[in-house]
């Protein structure tokens, strides 16, 4: 088994915390979200993950330490690193092209904007399936059609009449990953683009049209990092989750004075909080430095320096040094506010 992750899109939406960190590689509850996604798919798969290839964009913004991070992520699975280069924002389908000599054999693909819980098996009759969420407005998101045996048979975007509502969420199973490749090629070939892109759904649909059997596979949670109010939910919800599991990444070894902490949190261990009380849903990362404050569902990454705050859904990224009384914050890497 292969998992494929295009990930080389600059994360717009998430600024300024992914003006200097890919957006896939900010961390959540202190581990970086395409390290969390591919580990929960490796979870759910019955087969060793072999190969794990990743497309990422320009070298020069995801560089030595981006790939250094992902080969450590594979090799941590038992699996090879492929590294790819987008270096054109061309589209879904593109993007997986680019990948072109790992696409062979069975295969995961994920889009390493989003996070999941999921426990179900792999349906063996089907040759594709698409992973989905049910949703309350489907109507706000793109859809599968299914027919009278529970197999896809249209995807319909932001339907304005009810379809269906399992929701499409950007992880796909293929038996045969190069029959996709294929269509791919033929869409790039013959330049069909929507939204003035190559885009996967394209492929999809002539797999569909040339009689590829499609099933859902639907997660029980499905949580969004895109931007800076989902992501510390995101960061809230993980937690909730690592609780039930008896995650052994809520202990810490933190130098606390004169300080408290509510759970759950995750705190690196070579934190210092002093004259603070933190939590609860509040993740920190290494060397970071807490006093005088009051912190409550956050998400504050490595190196900072935070004094004399009270924050709650505050995100505060690498290298902060912060002192003031704002309470509602978002501050990106290396900047200075005192």
């Amino acid at each position: 088994m292969k998992i494929i992750v295009p990930m080389a899109g600059r994360g717009s939406r998430l600024r300024p915390h992914s003006l200097t960190v890919p957006k896939p590689l900010i961390p959540i509850a202190n581990k970086p979200i395409v390290h969390r996604l591919v580990r929960d798919i490796a979870r759910i798969l019955s087969e060793p993950v072999e190969e794990i290839a990743f497309i990422l964009g320009d070298p020069a913004f995801f560089g030595d330490e981006v790939v250094k991070s992902l080969e450590e992520l594979a090799q941590s699975l038992g699996a090879k690193a492929s590294i790819y280069r987008q270096l054109e924002p061309l589209g879904t389908g593109h993007a997986i092209m680019c990948a072109e000599p790992s696409l062979s054999g069975p295969a995961v693909v994920a889009y390493a904007d989003t996070l999941i819980r999921a426990d179900f098996e792999l349906d063996p009759a089907a040759d594709a399936v698409i992973w989905t969420k049910e949703v309350d407005q489907p109507e706000a998101y793109g859809v599968v059609k299914l027919n009278d045996k529970e197999e896809i048979i249209e995807l319909v975007e932001k339907p304005k009449e009810f379809v269906s509502n399992q929701a499409v969420i950007g992880i796909y199973y293929f038996k045969e990953i190069a029959d996709l490749k294929k269509e791919l090629q033929y869409v790039i070939d013959n330049e069909i683009i929507n939204g003035g892109e190559y885009q996967i759904n394209d492929g999809i649909k002539r797999l569909m049209a040339s009689g590829n059997i499609f099933k859902t596979g639907t997660v029980d949670e499905w949580m969004d990092c895109g931007n800076k109010e989902v992501a510390i939910d995101t960061n809230t919800r993980i937690m909730k989750f690592m609780v039930k599991d008896g995650s052994d990444e809520l202990a810490t070894k933190a130098t606390l004075e004169n300080s408290n902490i509510i759970e759950p949190c995750v705190i690196a261990d070579d934190v210092v909080i002093k004259n603070s009380t933190v939590g609860p849903h509040v993740s920190i990362g290494a060397g970071t430095t807490i006093t005088n404050c009051k912190i409550s569902n956050s998400l504050i990454q490595n190196n900072s320096v935070i004094k004399n705050a009270t924050l709650d859904e505050a995100m505060i990224g690498n290298h902060v040094k912060y002192n003031g009384n704002f309470k509602y914050i978002s501050i990106g890497d290396y900047s200075v506010m005192e």
